[in-house]
């Protein structure tokens, strides 16, 4: 048997994101050895026994001879966990992320990497789940998902080769954006849809009758509020991670939710049909693609 592509793997945070990872390039016998780090000891036995990883990392010393590493917990968390492995990291042991914001985890890289600056390949899986945890992993999870790589100037066109051949093998479709363009495209197209969510329900959960209105919440209600069931703690990091970018978004959301609100005031018939007319079509030019 040919040997792997990658020999050894190393995770930090063995939930959906990173659990997905390990079991989709298993399943792609691209990966010989993979080991597991994170805060928590109960989800690193659990990841273990669902033969996501192979052991539970010890030692931060053996990411000496690691092919490549994944961080996959909270942005909110990476500076640390960059920190601490930068002493450790191998001439050769690449490492990448799964964060939904970039130019904050590229800021932290260069601030804690040092010289391993050029073995750090930014990226950002768009697959997830309301769901957490290693429980949640799956080895399908980002077959057919885009995933977008934001390349630093330092890397080798080799470095940026092999982490994209990682992701393609989980059966991704790897785009390459700036830091910036994406944290922009993503403010508008996930970190704001999740801000609302949440507080949608935030507004509903303070209401004296909020039992009677649950009641008779249905598909729509449900359909718009699923990912607010997403974890707090990663959106509370993504959402300060993209403040600004997220703030303009919102602006730009406030000003349109104005417009409408002006149309109902003025009892604006023809107004509201053309917002929602046009919404409709690109929404639907859009589920065609």
């Amino acid at each position: 048997m040919a040997a792997p592509l990658f020999k050894k793997i190393v995770i930090f945070g063995v939930g959906l994101i990173g659990g997905s990872f390990a079991l989709a390039l298993r399943k792609a016998d691209a990966v010989g050895e993979a080991v597991g780090f994170g805060r928590g000891a109960a989800t690193l036995e659990q990841a273990k026994q669902l033969g996501i990883i192979d052991r539970i990392g010890a030692d931060l010393a053996e990411l000496g001879d690691a092919d490549l590493v994944l961080l996959a917990t909270p942005v909110g968390q990476m500076p640390d966990i960059m920190a601490r492995i930068a002493p450790h990291l191998g001439a050769h042991t690449l490492v990448t992320d799964g964060g939904s914001t970039k130019s904050d985890v590229v800021a932290a890289a260069r601030a804690n990497l040092g010289n391993k600056i050029s073995q750090f390949i930014p990226a950002h899986p768009i697959a997830g789940a309301e769901k957490s945890g290693a429980a949640a992993a799956q080895a399908d999870l980002y077959r057919g998902k885009k995933v977008v790589l934001t390349p630093l100037p330092e890397n080798s066109a080799e470095s940026v080769a092999r982490v994209k051949q990682a992701w393609e093998l989980c059966g991704a479709l790897v785009s390459e954006l700036t830091p910036q363009q994406h944290d922009e495209v993503f403010a508008a197209v996930s970190h704001l849809p999740h801000l609302l969510s949440f507080a949608l329900v935030h507004d509903l959960a303070q209401r004296p009758n909020r039992d009677l209105l649950l009641t008779f919440a249905a598909s729509g209600f449900r359909d718009f509020t699923r990912i607010a069931a997403s974890s707090p703690e990663m959106w509370r990091d993504i959402c300060l991670a993209n403040r600004d970018a997220l703030l303009r978004e919102l602006d730009r959301y406030t000003g349109e939710l104005s417009s409408v609100r002006a149309a109902l005031v003025a009892g604006d018939a023809k107004k509201l049909e053309e917002i929602f007319q046009h919404a409709r079509s690109v929404r639907a030019n859009w589920t065609a693609q």
